[in-house]
């Protein structure tokens, strides 16, 4: 039997699958958006799930919403954050990739329009081609998505959902100036659009201010956060904050979906929450992915030909490169083949569009590795760059 007919067209992860090809221990990987795994808290969350095996309720059913403690929490924080939360504005979720699955569930109809900013998260965009949907780019520049560009969207494309990662965004790190925030959220209110913020790297910020997040700005932008980033990925626990009028359609499509998300990892994430200092964490791991941040650009002039291009993000886990060449001239999965080779590792660009690829992209995350690995791993890729095949590439 063939697999369902929505299934066509949506192409496995890059990432996804370059984490195999990676496993070699002699391969420095700049291509998962991975933690790092040395800053974990290990020790808190081990007496965290210790607590939260005292109660014997921690491994039975619970509700579809979430452990009520764990919203509470997560609702005060964002509170303190700026974007004020209430615990029933909040649905816990299996990571913040099924909030997004649930408000595509929920909102998305076969056909209809959802308009991203270029490139985007491509994840992201296996949702949306999932669901049946036309995926709409919207011009962007290094500030991120262009209003201007999107009112044309709106007029022209009548799009369901607008989708964008508005802080240090994946893959281009790049972050919304808060004007065009404002901007955005009104289009959305005047053209009675639902705007989906994904922000799971919005607490790793490494210099300047933090910008008020999008949701701040108008009542039509659904927000999507996650531990994953500032906690641990394998908890796979996140959430989607949305207003009542959206909520209870999300609830139904979740117990469809899972019943549940983790009892168990949820009372163990509100032990955690509640127990530890979670600023002094946060502002541990900015100070370690600082380094590693400041280390990869410094490197970049000496290791990608002259005329290329990057982005030296505010925070976040990801520089944005593109080679020099005209359009086709370069591949960055053939010069890829010719990083493997060397045992260094990136993610070309060309899956992170929605409809023409930029070939000559390529995103490297600095996050996972220690800045002396990062420096040895941009020296094996300046020479996978130089090397003949890749060469020929450019």
């Amino acid at each position: 039997m063939s697999p369902a007919s929505r299934l066509q067209g949506v192409k496995s992860s890059p990432v996804r699958d370059l984490l195999a090809l990676t496993r070699r221990p002699e391969v420095i990987s700049f291509a998962g958006g991975l933690p790092a795994p040395e800053l974990f808290d290990v020790d808190g969350w081990r007496d965290a799930f210790a607590k939260a095996l005292d109660d014997r309720r921690n491994l039975q059913y619970a509700t579809t919403e979430g452990d009520p403690a764990l919203r509470e929490v997560i609702a005060a924080r964002m509170t303190r954050r700026g974007l004020p939360t209430t615990e029933g504005d909040l649905l816990v979720t299996t990571g913040s990739q099924q909030a997004l699955t649930l408000v595509t569930t929920t909102l998305v109809e076969p056909g209809d329009v959802v308009a991203v900013e270029e490139p985007t998260y491509l994840a992201a965009l296996q949702c949306f081609q999932l669901a049946g949907a036309r995926v709409v780019p919207v011009v962007s520049d290094e500030h991120g998505m262009v209003p201007a560009a999107l009112a044309e969207v709106l007029e022209r494309d009548k799009p369901t959902l607008v989708y964008l990662v508005p802080t240090f965004a994946n893959p281009s790190g790049r972050t919304l100036p808060a004007a065009r925030r404002q901007e955005i959220a009104a289009l959305a209110e005047r053209h009675d659009v639902w705007v989906v913020e994904d922000d799971p790297y919005g607490e790793l910020r490494y210099r300047g201010e933090q910008v008020p997040q999008l949701a701040s700005y108008g009542d039509r932008v659904l927000y999507l956060g996650s531990l994953s980033k500032i906690g641990a990925p394998g908890l796979r626990l996140g959430w989607l904050r949305a207003p009542r009028s959206l909520m209870s359609a999300a609830v139904i499509a979740k117990q469809a979906a899972d019943l549940h998300t983790s009892t168990i990892d949820q009372a163990a994430a509100a032990g955690y929450l509640m127990s530890v200092d979670m600023d002094a964490h946060v502002a541990g791991l900015c100070a370690a992915y600082r380094e590693r941040r400041d280390t990869m650009i410094a490197a970049l002039p000496d290791t990608v030909p002259a005329g290329s291009e990057w982005t030296d993000p505010d925070g976040g886990m990801f520089v944005w490169v593109r080679l020099p060449g005209v359009d086709g001239a370069v591949d960055t999965t053939e010069v890829l083949k010719q990083a493997l080779a060397h045992d260094v590792a990136f993610v070309p660009g060309a899956p992170f569009f929605a409809t023409n690829p930029d070939t000559a992209t390529m995103r490297l995350s600095f996050t996972t590795n220690p800045p002396e690995d990062i420096a040895e791993g941009m020296r094996r890729l300046a020479a996978a760059l130089t090397s003949p095949s890749a060469a020929g590439e450019r």
